[in-house]
């Protein structure tokens, strides 16, 4: 659990750095491409800060937009690419 938390505030604080809004304006579930929070741009920075940080490959396939559309999404799929034999679901259970 301590590790969701870590991974939602360390991309959490990626965005807020990488986009100069307001902290209060990214919650863990704002739509940030909707809410014009990164664009295009910012998504290619994202991919790369999520790559680096967590020693990741992301794949074309993984580039669907339900994987990246908030901070929760981001972190969800963070750790399905961690931990691919546990599913981690929106409440933050972990099933075996």
């Amino acid at each position: 659990m301590e590790e969701i938390i870590y991974l939602k505030e360390k991309i959490r604080h990626f965005i807020i750095k990488s986009s100069y809004v307001p902290e209060e304006t990214v919650k863990p579930d704002t739509l940030i491409f909707m809410q014009g929070i990164l664009d295009s741009m910012g998504f290619i920075n994202l991919i790369n800060f999520l790559e680096e940080s967590f020693s990741l490959k992301i794949n074309d396939n993984d580039l669907i937009e339900t994987n990246f559309e908030s901070v929760n999404a981001i972190s969800d799929f963070v750790n399905k690419k961690l931990y691919p034999e546990k599913v981690i679901n929106k409440y933050d259970n972990v099933l075996e």
